[in-house]
């Protein structure tokens, strides 16, 4: 048996063949053909050997490298792949492999189209959804609470309030993006989403504000998982995060204009009798709204029914999407026994408190930066200007952070890089003490640039970590429902920490919010600890799949073996 590198993949390999061999002694020899069909269905064999498919400088092209979490199949022929309209497109991927089927229809080129009709649209509409969802921040510092009469901890439960059907639609959204189409759902709940933030323009009391925070809540709850979920079926895991975060960084994009756009909307205050706050209300919904129907015709589906793709880019999207899980890894029934696979994976309960423990700091960052950048001596409009540069720069490192993790094809260790960052900004935030003394009135504790510098880092660090974790876990869960139902239940069960972020930077703390600042970094450290279990974990796995410890389920009938995702023994984690 080969010795075994750190995360789990035979050191001696150096292609597809050996990785074969190091795995269990066998041969692709044609003696030996029949016994490896039995034990390996998944991989076509059809009636020649692996070496008659494909040439064995194709078979042996692949190396395994430190950086990669599986041996590279892109240029090896698997199970035959889905069915679609053009046959001869399936034939000629068979007959020629990926590389020269990849040449042939330049599949950067296809990627930039995926890019133009899935990413874009779907970073626009999230763009102005995280508006819809923070701007309650914003207008905190305007006039809200005394216009009305949020006194107490009623700002807090206007905030919690949306986390609620936030966290419970999540499932079922999923499911129903599964069930239809993705452009039909996704703008139907950009049109509804974009009423109930206009709605909240025109409340006269709390309880006004509450019922439209919580419908909100409801439309917006099954648009990330969902984003997550129809991006993941177009990409290979490497190729995921770079386009995941440049998604994500809309809502850090939405983070700095939702602030410019509030300064320049307060200035409408006493138009038609509205105060100006009431119009950042009206204007960001109004945009979601109008947005939602061109939204209809522009998103793609899914790539089987992507009306952008041709039959020929469908049929190769499927194949080389294949070739990334080593044709295993499906669950496209959603019967029972899938159900209980799903529910009794340890990686969807460990992923799920990695997702608590930072979206703790992620929403107290999306909802209290204002009042954060307020409380270190700006007025109300300077801290929404102050805000900007912070969330610009948080979208910079963003993306820097995904292009190295897609390259490296890790993601663990920057995980834990920005969770060490952001900590860092809290530690700083607990230690920067009084604006002013109590006794001399002059200033004192930390400098002022020292605290706004402190924001950035926390900033920078929360969203290095949030768009990295759900991407990780993507690439770790195998088959459409555990997918689907598995980014759901990371997603939805993680927002409670949206819940706590909105109950602990009280009004009575300002401005030094000791219990904000000090639970938030307590949610890191513990989301690091998860991070650390959730990777230990993949590699025992990836470890005992290679010994052969799990090829008893390869014994499995084959309309069983076909449906239970990850839980295939070919396929293999990533770190």
């Amino acid at each position: 048996m080969a010795n075994y590198n750190w995360y789990g993949v035979p050191r001696k390999a150096t292609c597809m063949k050996d990785w074969v061999k190091d795995s269990e002694p066998r041969s692709f020899e044609a003696g030996n053909k029949e016994s490896w069909k039995n034990e390996h269905p998944g991989i076509h064999t059809s009636s020649m050997s692996i070496e008659n498919q494909v040439p064995k400088s194709q078979i042996c092209r692949n190396k395994v490298s430190k950086s990669s979490d599986m041996p590279n199949l892109t240029n090896t022929v698997f199970a035959p792949p889905v069915e679609t309209k053009s046959r001869d497109a399936s034939n000629d991927a068979s007959r020629l492999g990926l590389e020269e089927y990849r040449d042939k229809r330049s599949e950067r080129s296809l990627l930039r189209k995926i890019d133009v009709h899935l990413v874009l649209p779907l970073w626009i509409i999230f763009t102005l959804g995280f508006m819809d969802r923070i701007n309650l921040g914003n207008v905190r510092v305007l006039g809200i609470l005394p216009d009305l009469h949020l006194v107490g901890n009623a700002y807090n439960i206007a905030l919690q309030v949306f986390f609620v059907p936030y966290i419970l639609i999540e499932i079922p959204s999923n499911i129903f993006l599964k069930k239809i189409a993705p452009s039909t759902w996704i703008a139907s709940l950009t049109f509804l989403w974009g009423i109930a933030c206009m709605c909240q323009g025109f409340v006269k009391s709390n309880s006004g504000l509450i019922a439209c925070r919580f419908f909100l809540g409801l439309f917006e709850g099954g648009f990330v998982p969902g984003c997550a979920y129809l991006m993941s079926m177009y990409y290979k895991r490497h190729e995921f995060q770079k386009r995941f975060s440049l998604f994500w960084c809309a809502g850090l994009i939405a983070g700095a204009f939702s602030g410019l756009l509030a300064y320049a909307l307060v200035h409408m205050d006493g138009i038609s009798g509205y105060a100006g706050w009431r119009w950042i209300f009206i204007i960001e919904g109004l945009l979601s709204v109008v947005v939602s129907v061109p939204a209809k015709f522009l998103l793609a589906d899914w790539p089987e029914q992507a009306a952008f793709l041709t039959a020929e880019e469908k049929q190769y999207l499927l194949v080389r999407n294949n070739s990334d899980t080593g044709g295993a890894a499906q669950m496209d029934r959603l019967d029972p026994d899938a159900w209980r696979r799903i529910f009794t994976d340890w990686k969807l309960y460990v992923a799920s408190l990695i997702y608590i423990g930072i979206t703790v700091s992620g929403y107290a960052t999306a909802l209290f930066v204002p009042t954060i950048v307020n409380s270190l001596g700006y007025s109300g409009i300077e801290s929404q200007v102050h805000s900007i540069p912070i969330w610009i720069v948080a979208a910079i490192v963003t993306l820097a952070t995904a292009v190295l993790s897609d390259w490296t094809k890790h993601r663990y260790g920057y995980m834990m890089f920005g969770v060490v960052f952001a900590s860092i900004g809290y530690i700083i935030l607990l230690c920067q003490g009084p604006l002013v003394h109590p006794r001399t009135h002059k200033p004192a504790g930390l400098a002022l640039s020292v605290r706004y510098m402190a924001v950035y880092f926390v900033t920078m660090g929360c969203y290095m970590v949030q768009p990295n974790a759900i991407v990780w876990v993507a690439n770790n869960l195998g088959g459409h429902y555990k997918r689907s139902i598995g980014l759901a239940v990371m997603i939805g069960f993680g927002n409670i920490g949206g819940i706590i972020a909105s109950n602990i930077f009280v009004q009575t703390e300002a401005p030094r919010y000791f219990v904000g600042y000090g639970v938030s970094l307590a949610m890191l450290v513990f989301c690091g600890i998860m991070c650390t279990a959730f990777a230990v974990g993949l590699v025992m796995e990836n470890r005992k799949r290679e010994k052969g410890e799990r090829n008893h389920r390869l014994e499995l009938p084959e309309s069983v073996l076909g449906n239970i995702g990850d839980d295939d023994p070919r396929f293999r984690f990533s770190l």
